[in-house]
């Protein structure tokens, strides 16, 4: 399985970093004060470690660090993060569809919402397959009716770029399968990058 980035690589990544940081600030310290001690280059090096640590997790960061290694290597899986419409696909009819998408380095949170029910993610896993980028999503829906069941189904994305209207957009399109028996297909595209927009209908 293809996870966003190599997370071997990027642990040492960072145990190299903490260790010329921590060298680093260590050597400026000697320079300035030459009595201080080899115990503070432990401190240091726990300081710089929390500091990477914290940089890598924090999805504000993570972006920055993805984008920058997507420049690098094209094949990584894009960002997804944003606000999403489209439509549902089923046997005898269509719904207007809206998603918003959080997604780090670790996790992809969907939230996908139509005009009869709020659905939300309980799994989700970003693969490549033969280069292309595709998305395993299994949620849970909550139907507006309370006299509805609430059910759980599973679709797997495509994750491609589309033009649209002479601009290149991303496009997630997929077969859904829920546990009613019933499946179709859905279709959403990113209409901008803001993680904190409100895509409910209700």
């Amino acid at each position: 399985m293809f996870r966003i980035i190599n997370f071997s690589s990027l642990i040492k990544l960072a145990v190299g970093l903490t260790v010329f940081f921590s060298i680093a600030v260590y050597a400026l310290i000697l320079h300035f004060s030459p009595t201080t001690s080899l115990f503070k280059l432990f401190s240091i090096s726990s300081a710089v470690t929390a500091l990477l640590i914290f940089l890598i997790g924090s999805n504000f960061t993570a972006r920055r660090i993805w984008s920058l290694m997507r420049l690098f290597d094209g094949s990584l899986f894009p960002d997804i993060n944003g606000a999403w419409e489209g439509e549902i696909t089923f046997e005898g009819g269509q719904l207007t569809a809206r998603a918003v998408i959080r997604q780090t380095l670790s996790h992809t949170q969907i939230d996908l919402h139509t005009p009869t029910s709020k659905s939300i993610t309980l799994e989700s896993t970003p693969v490549s397959e033969s280069g292309q980028p595709r998305l395993y999503y299994v949620h849970r829906v909550t139907p507006q009716n309370p006299n509805w069941q609430i059910y759980t189904g599973s679709t797997l994305f495509d994750v491609r770029y589309v033009q649209v209207n002479g601009e290149k957009v991303l496009e997630l399109s997929g077969h859904y399968y829920t546990n009613r028996k019933t499946n179709g297909r859905i279709r959403l595209r990113q209409i901008g990058g803001d993680c904190l927009q409100d895509v409910s209908y209700y």
